[in-house]
């Protein structure tokens, strides 16, 4: 019968800590959250909370404004688009408003209208011309040359971002591209043969 009682006691312990483990262990990641929240250790649980949709915290959180983008401007950025030559390039819109510090991301179409293949490359130009300075691309097909086959076409980047030191009276930038022919003429593509250049 002492046995028995024993045995019934140390089932009881051994529940009553299972039990307390079980508890700690749920309760440990609620308050490592709020530590390293308090404390700014972990910016991993901050950005975790901050995710829309991420629990119950993400729902009404609001993500902290960029304050490097001055909403209190407003940008025009017009987009033009110049040919040297028998093909087709044109920006996909001709304008977009811009906050200062914002990034901005337009696309170009060219295509090669030619029967034979062709290099380009395009060169930028601001308008005003302080503008330039204060113009920051990211990413620009104006980077590279490009070789396209007969009738291909392509669409290209340029993202962008405007330094918000840009002088205030400066409220519109027209971006103007001139698209031209390196190398002189390509030789016509031979059949089954790729240029693999601009892929």
């Amino acid at each position: 019968m002492s046995l028995r009682r024993e045995n019934a006691k140390m089932v009881g312990k051994l529940a009553v800590i299972a039990a307390g483990m079980f508890a700690f262990g749920y309760v440990l990641v609620p308050i490592y959250k709020h530590i390293c929240e308090v404390t700014g250790i972990n910016i991993l649980s901050l950005s975790e909370r901050q995710v829309p949709g991420n629990g119950a915290a993400g729902k009404n959180v609001k993500l902290p404004a960029n304050t490097q983008v001055d909403t209190s401007r407003t940008i025009t950025v017009e987009f033009d688009a110049n040919a040297r030559g028998p093909w087709d390039f044109k920006p996909a819109q001709r304008s977009v408003k811009v906050h200062p510090g914002e990034l901005t991301t337009v696309m170009y179409e060219f295509q090669n209208v030619q029967n034979r293949r062709m290099s380009a490359q395009a060169i930028p130009s601001y308008a005003p011309h302080q503008a330039a300075a204060h113009f920051n691309k990211l990413e620009c097909f104006c980077f590279n040359q490009y070789t396209l086959e007969p009738g291909e076409k392509k669409e290209w980047p340029v993202a962008f971002v405007i330094d918000p030191r840009l002088s205030k009276d400066v409220t519109t930038i027209t971006l103007s591209y001139t698209f031209f022919e390196v190398g002189g003429k390509t030789p016509a593509a031979l059949a089954g043969h790729a240029t693999g250049v601009g892929s």
